[in-house]
């Protein structure tokens, strides 16, 4: 998908620049551009801003994707046994081994 996307962008960077390219060539598409008539004193369009050179580059420093991490810290927890008495009334003949009451 990637590929693809870029080789969309290619060409159509390809198509505009060519576009651009025959617009300075043919006047009258130069002039259909500006709806009708090319400005004589001030023509400020991208066509001439790109047969002049005049194609500012920004670059743009993203932040970094990945901040590193010094260190990490794991704290053992520490398991609490807990009593959870059940009111359940065991009958007469099954209960708890002898042993195992209080005497």
């Amino acid at each position: 998908m990637r590929q693809r996307l870029h080789l969309a962008a290619g060409v159509l960077s390809l198509a505009v620049w060519l576009f651009m390219a025959a617009a300075g060539v043919c006047t009258p598409l130069h002039a259909w551009l500006h709806s009708g008539a090319i400005p004589v004193h001030d023509d400020d369009c991208a066509l001439v801003a790109i047969a002049h050179g005049k194609v500012a580059t920004v670059i743009y420093a993203a932040p970094a994707a990945v901040v590193p991490v010094m260190g990490i810290e794991i704290t053992p927890s520490r398991l609490l046994p807990t009593f959870c008495p059940t009111s359940a009334f065991l009958p007469d003949v099954r209960g708890p081994p002898a042993s195992l009451l209080p005497s």
